[in-house]
């Protein structure tokens, strides 16, 4: 893999979690040179994620190997004002900042746009909050499990029935979308900075994603709609766009869009030609209204056979289908592997999962593994202008480690 497009752009990360620190992280795919400022000792929150309890276990520390790969670590000190002093120098000299920290947060340290702009007027500075830069709610925290999912609607739709809980989401669901969200607008801000020569702010939040993925029922909710009551599964409206069990209890879902073709192709290769002729599914008006009775033969039918024998079956006649995976899946998916959405680390036997943006004779960079916290502190610091002298100096205060 070659040097990446963003090749010699300097890019600091003062973020936490997993949104806008992933940014970064898509930026480095494509070369960018990447710091990552975190707190002396524990680092960023993010590092122990693994081990809350009902995370997977592993003896690899896999959320930061995904959050934290190709960057130099930085430990700084920011709650000492020789910690803020040294972040300020080095924005000074870089070409995207990157933060999530809360508004208050900010202005304490002394790394909000109004602050750090002066100081380099090519800056792209990336803004990423929870709900928005203004409003009521401007300061306060948020998290994609309430911010992104749960107040965009998507934790209220996405359940079996009205009468079921709530669904909870997954760690990270919300902030990698976010994430490329904001790779997106940087992108943006840097080839205006082309243009005119001036730097910028580039601002997103995870509620404004939130409501972006949800943006048909909520555009629906903005033209006054009438909503429905979502079915479950076996009283579904249409039986051929609806998920079933495999003998193997694996999943798959059907997406027969364009019934009138596919109809008599699909009840030929799952071996029901009858059902072609059975005047409760004759035509696609019918087969909707009558969609309950045929979901129940199609279960009874899907039930007979593993995954593996249905993939085959309805692969290359046309039939639209998806596997309901799971990631024990990803190891040995074939697929993701010769597409590069799974990658080998140039420094490990371990693989990463990609950015999922590829651009034409643009190659990405092959992924280095995640730093310890404070590796590159001594090296970040002498490229900034620091001797050595100062840098044992803020060493010894607790400065930097």
């Amino acid at each position: 893999m070659g040097q990446g497009i963003f090749e010699g752009l300097k890019v600091i990360d003062c973020a936490s979690f997993i949104a806008a620190p992933a940014a970064a992280t898509a930026l480095s795919d494509f070369g960018a040179d990447v710091i990552k400022i975190e707190p002396p000792g524990a680092g960023d929150p993010v590092r122990n994620l693994p081990n809350l309890p009902g995370y997977p276990i592993s003896p690899h520390n896999y959320a930061w190997m995904l959050e934290g790969r190709n960057k130099k670590s930085l430990a700084l000190d920011l709650s000492k004002p020789e910690g803020q002093a040294v972040l300020r120098k080095l924005a000074a000299d870089c070409d995207v900042f990157i933060t999530n920290f809360p508004p208050p947060v900010r202005k304490k340290l002394g790394v909000t746009y109004k602050d750090l702009a002066p100081l380099n007027d090519r800056l792209v500075y990336a803004s990423f909050t929870g709900y928005g830069e203004i409003g009521a709610e401007a300061d306060k925290p948020g998290f994609d499990s309430n911010a992104w999912w749960a107040r965009s609607g998507l934790m209220d739709l996405v359940r079996e029935t009205d009468e079921s809980t709530p669904a909870r989401s997954m760690p990270g669901m919300g902030d990698h979308p976010c994430a490329m969200s904001m790779f997106a607008g940087i992108a943006t801000a840097l080839y205006q900075r082309e243009r005119t020569g001036k730097g910028t702010q580039v601002m997103s939040n995870l509620m404004v994603n939130g409501i972006w993925s949800n943006g048909i029922y909520a555009q629906a909710a903005l033209c006054g709609a009438t909503f429905q009551k979502r079915p479950p599964r076996d009283r579904a409206l249409n039986a051929v766009t609806c998920h079933y069990k495999c003998s193997d209890d694996r999943w798959i879902i059907l997406s027969l869009l364009n019934e009138d073709k596919q109809w008599p192709v699909f009840v030929k290769v799952i071996g029901r030609e009858e059902l072609a002729a059975d005047p409760r599914f004759e035509n696609k008006p019918i087969r909707h209204k009558n969609a309950p009775a045929l979901i129940a033969i199609l279960d009874e039918v899907f039930a007979t056979k593993p995954l593996a024998h249905w993939r085959k079956t309805l692969d290359g006649n046309g039939l639209i289908f998806g596997v309901v995976g799971i990631s024990a899946d990803v190891p040995d998916d074939p697929q993701m592997r010769e597409t590069e959405a799974v990658v080998q680390f140039a420094d490990s036997d371990l693989r990463t999962i990609n950015t999922p943006i590829f651009i034409e004779g643009a190659q990405k960079v092959q992924p280095r593994m995640a730093p310890h916290v404070g590796q590159n502190s001594d090296e970040v610091l002498a490229a900034a202008g620091f001797s050595a002298a100062e840098i044992a100096k803020m060493r010894a205060a607790g400065i930097v480690a």
